[in-house]
Order: structure tokens, then C-alpha cells, then sequence
């Protein structure tokens, strides 16, 4: 195993010591690896335990058929073992799994197997009692949690007969069982759940769209009272759940339905064609544009279009075809006057942001409700091909200040984004000395947080002040000192325009400073100073000295 040579061989053999094993201990066995290398997440020891303990079709489960962990893992001869920090069952090794998966021999359709053992878990007797008894029901009942989050997972890879009647099964009480409520507690926010309760809207017919099991939506949509309109706890439609995750097969049966309504919103305002694109789901996106009656730009209640959250997440192809859609403004601003381009360059998008670009009618420069610009919030988060990309245009500022005064170089200078700094400082039309709503200058940013090249690039640009005091009359030194950042306060000190004793407007000096938050070295270095004074004056309190004795700083009053 540490080597990771000949483990073909070493596996194999295992295997054969496992049939070997004969009978129930065999079938345990191969049963308990089938779980291990196919289940959605880790199964914890008494999830596995109560699995292997299902007999597919029986109405009853009794949990006293149960095999214990220790039989299990006797069973598997070595193959699996129990984290226990984690208390989950593992491979005993990450290339088990990829020697398991790779023998497809070794396992009849896992996945069906599991979504069946799964199902008939939950439809029988014992859970279909716990319906009503509320959610603490689930503890007592491990696999519970499991099978009710990801029976359909394995469902959607491997669909037979003998599954899809269990599920209609399932769903004949599905707005009273108690995995629905687990199922939801798995998918929406903790917040939402607090005010739900049984009977659930969350119909069988949501639940198939979620997990996309076309042939189950098939199925219902046939059946007398359903409602295909429906909507949930959070006003969800199926074709919402659908859309969202991706599943053509099943929203191409929905949307074949003539009284499905397929601009339908939910609580928040978002249609099924603006998780589609929020998700980057193409073809669900060409779907729904191919519908006269879905509005390709309607807004949700922060005001977000379908273009703008697939503008957000970068996802080009959807973001192609709601671009060539008649109606969508690829300039539209949202709640906080935030644009599509506004949003792709905030989180890096390039290809996105060429899309964008490419249209006449969009503003490059378009400030949001905090005044920050698209090529200011890319600076901010490092994006150098979204920065460089923008700098391009004639229509944008690259020195345009936000609402506290705040600069792209400074935002580029605070977070330590050498590249965007140094392409910035390459502009004449950049101000690396400029202001903002504390009187603080990009160096000072820089100095604060350390960035000791963002100084560095800073200082080597003609007419940068070093030593520039905010309105507090804090320098970029006094900062560095403050948070123990000794290369930039080193880098400082090397300058001759820099006040190594210049205090604020607490008469605090860079050395009394790091004497207060105990930055040892930084005072060692600051005594090392010619022009260093140790008796800076504090208005705070008495006054204090820092001397250097055998070696140790200490603090004493004068």
C-alpha cells in the first residue's frame, strides 16, 4: 500500500479470498463493496450495517438482521476499515475503488440495486409508521437520512422496472413521508425549513423532476390529479426543479404538456429559464427560448435576469444564447445596479466578458449602487486577464473611485494582486498617490496587509509618497508595524522619504506600536534603525520606552 506496487495483483488475490469465503460471508462480502465504491458520499458504519440489512421487495425491515460493523469488515478481509474520527467506512485505499469500478463484472448494477434497497426501505412498514412522528424518528434510523437524499441519484444512472414501481410507490404518500422532509432538509436552505410542515407540497412529481427520472415523470403525468403547475414549499414548479438540474428529458416532457405554464416563478422570482442559465444548462436553456410564451428577460426580485446570472457564473454557451434571443439587455442592472458585465468581471469570466463586450449597447464602466466599477471589482479579486481585458477599452476609467474613494490600484494594492498593480501602474492615467475616504493612499493598503511586492512595485513608481499619513495621521509604516509585517517595514525603512518616528494622532509611534502587539523582531529591527527614537511619545498613558536588554524587548515606563 505505501509503495503502491503490484496492488492488481495484491487485490485480486483479496478478492478471491472473499469468494473463497463462500455463502452469506461471500455475498456480505461483495455486498458491502458495492456500497463503498457506489454510494453517493461516505456511509457511516451503522448506515452500511442497516443497508445490508434490506431485503429488496420485503415490506418489512427489522433492523435485528443487521450484520455488526466488526462481521462486515471480517467479511471484506481487509479491503474496507472504519475512520474513526469520521466513524465512516472507507477503502482501504483510493485505488480500491478505481480497481472496483474498473471490473464491472464484480457488480450487477450497482446503482439500481442501491435505488431499489433504497426504496423498499422507505416503503416499508417500520418507516412508513415514522411518517408522523416527526423528524427525530430519523436517529433512530441511520440509513433513513441516505436513502431518502439519494435514492434517485442512483435511480437517474440506472432505471429498471422493478425501480420505477417502488418509487410510485413511495410517492403514493410522498406529501406525508417522512423522507420528504428529509429530502428538503437536504436541498433548501436551513432558513426555509423552519416554517414547513407536514403535508408537504412537495409533490412525487417534484421530486422525479428533481432528480430527472423521465420515465417516472412519465409516468405521473398520466395519473388523475396531478398538477403539473404545482408549486412547493418554496413555490417551485417541477419544471423549476427540472430546469435547475439539468434534466432535458424530463423538461422536454413538461413543457410537451399543453397547460404547463413554463414562465412560472418561485418565491424568489426565478423562472425555470433562470436557474437553467444560472446553472450553465444549454440545452435546457435552448428549450425554454424556443418557448413564445417564457420571457427571456424577466427579472427576479433582486432584479437579476437570466443573462446575468449565467454572466455571474461564466457560463458561455448559455450566455450565447440568451445573447442571440431577441428581447434580452445585455446592459440591464439589477437591484444594487449591478450589470451582466459587471458580474463576469467580478468573478474572473473572461471568455463571458467578450461575449459581453461585443455588443454595442453595454457600459464597460457601469458603476454598481457602492460606486464600484466592473474593472474595480476585478482588480479587487486578482482577475489579470478580466483587468488587462477592460483596460483595453476607451470607455473605462481605470482610475474611477468608488463611493469611499477607493481606486482600482487600491483595491488591486489591499489584497496583494501584484500582476493587476503592476498592469495598473503601467497606465499614465492611474494615480498610485490618490486618496481615498480615510486619506489612505494604495501604499498604505499594501503595507497593511503585508503585501510586501505590491509596496515594493508601489515605491518604484515616480512620485509615490511612502510616507503619506491618513486623516488619522496613521503611515504607511505605522501600519506595517502595527500587524508585524517586518519585510515592508524593512522595505520602508530603506526609504529616506520615510519618518520612522512620525506618530499618529495618538502620538503612537511605529515602534511603540509593535511593542504593544508584542512583535518582537520588528522591534529588534526598528532599534536596529539610525534614526529610530525608543522614547516615542504615547497620549494615551504614561509614557513609555522599549528597550532591548540581553537580547529580550521589554516595556518600560520613563
Amino acid at each position: 500500500m505505501t509503495d503502491g506496487l503490484d496492488l492488481e495483483s495484491a487485490y485480486g488475490r483479496t478478492l478471491d479470498r472473499i469468494w473463497a469465503q463462500g455463502g452469506q460471508m461471500s455475498r456480505l462480502g461483495m455486498t458491502a463493496l458495492m456500497w463503498i465504491c457506489h454510494s453517493e458520499r461516505p456511509l457511516e458504519a451503522e448506515e452500511l450495517c442497516q443497508a445490508l440489512a434490506v431485503e429488496i421487495g420485503s415490506t418489512d425491515c427489522n433492523d435485528n438482521n443487521a450484520p455488526s460493523i466488526r462481521t462486515v469488515l471480517s467479511c471484506c478481509q481487509g479491503f474496507i476499515v472504519m475512520d474513526m474520527k469520521e466513524s465512516t467506512i472507507q477503502p482501504i485505499h483510493y485505488t480500491l475503488q478505481e480497481y472496483l469500478t474498473s471490473h464491472r463484472n464484480l457488480f450487477q448494477s450497482p446503482h439500481s440495486t442501491i435505488a431499489e434497497t433504497c426504496l423498499t426501505y422507505l416503503n416499508s412498514r417500520q418507516v412508513m409508521a415514522l411518517s408522523d412522528s416527526g423528524i427525530q424518528s430519523a436517529q433512530h434510523s441511520p440509513f433513513l437520512r441516505y436513502s431518502s437524499a439519494y435514492w434517485g441519484a442512483h435511480m437517474k444512472k440506472e432505471l429498471t422496472d422493478r425501480g420505477k414501481t417502488l418509487a410510485l410507490k413511495l410517492f403514493r404518500h410522498y406529501e406525508s413521508h417522512i423522507s420528504t422532509r428529509l429530502l428538503l432538509e437536504h436541498t433548501l436552505d436551513p432558513e426555509i425549513l423552519c416554517s414547513i410542515v407536514s403535508p408537504y407540497k412537495f409533490t412525487g412529481l417534484h421530486c422525479a423532476s428533481m432528480f430527472g427520472l423521465a420515465e417516472v415523470v412519465r409516468a405521473l403525468i398520466t395519473m388523475d390529479g396531478i398538477d403539473i403547475n404545482g408549486i412547493d414549499e418554496v413555490g417551485a414548479t417541477p419544471l423549476v426543479w427540472a430546469a435547475e438540474n439539468g434534466h432535458e428529458a424530463a423538461v422536454k416532457l413538461l413543457l410537451g404538456l399543453g397547460d404547463i405554464n413554463p414562465d412560472r416563478p418561485d418565491c424568489e422570482g426565478r423562472t425555470p429559464l433562470s436557474y437553467a442559465a444560472e446553472n450553465g444548462h444549454q440545452a435546457v436553456v435552448k428549450l425554454l427560448l424556443g418557448r413564445k410564451d417564457v420571457n427571456p428577460d424577466r427579472p427576479d426580485h433582486n432584479g437579476q435576469t437570466p443573462i446575468s446570472w449565467a454572466s455571474e457564473n461564466g457560463h458561455e454557451a448559455a450566455l450565447k444564447l440568451l445573447l442571440e434571443r431577441k428581447g434580452v439587455n445585455p446592459d440591464r442592472i439589477d437591484d444594487s445596479d449591478r450589470t451582466p458585465i459587471w458580474w463576469a468581471a467580478q468573478n474572473g469570466h473572461e471568455a463571458a466578458l467578450k461575449l459581453l463586450l461585443g455588443h454595442e449597447d453595454v457600459n464597460p464602466d457601469k458603476p454598481d449602487c457602492d460606486g464600484r466599477t466592473p474593472l474595480s471589482c476585478a482588480a479587487e479579486n486578482g482577475h489579470q486577464a478580466v483587468v488587462r481585458l477592460l483596460l483595453g477599452w476607451k470607455d473605462v476609467n481605470p482610475d474611477k473611485p468608488d463611493h469611499n474613494g477607493q481606486t482600482p490600484i487600491s483595491w488591486a494594492s489591499e489584497n496583494g494582486h501584484e500582476a493587476v498593480v503592476k498592469l495598473l501602474l503601467g497606465r499614465k492615467d492611474v494615480n498610485p498617490n490618490r486618496l481615498d475616504g480615510w486619506g489612505r493612499t494604495p501604499v498604505s493598503w499594501a503595507a497593511q496587509n503585508g503585501h510586501e511586492t505590491a509596496v515594493k512595485l508601489l515605491l518604484e513608481r515616480a512620485g509615490v509618497n511612502p510616507d503619506k499619513p491618513d486623516w488619522n495621521r496613521q503611515t504607511p509604516i505605522l501600519f506595517a508595524a502595527e500587524s508585524g509585517h517586518e519585510a515592508v517595514v524593512k522595505l520602508l525603512l530603506g526609504r529616506k522619504d520615510v519618518n520612522p518616528n512620525r506618530p499618529d494622532r495618538n502620538g503612537r509611534t511605529p515602534i511603540s506600536l509593535a511593542t504593544e502587539n508584542g512583535h518582537e523582531t520588528m522591534v529588534k529591527l526598528l532599534l536596529g534603525h539610525k534614526d529610530i527614537n525608543p522614547n516615542g511619545v504615547d497620549i494615551r498613558g504614561p509614557p513609555r520606552s522599549c528597550i532591548l536588554l540581553n537580547g529580550a524587548v521589554r516595556v518600560e515606563p520613563n
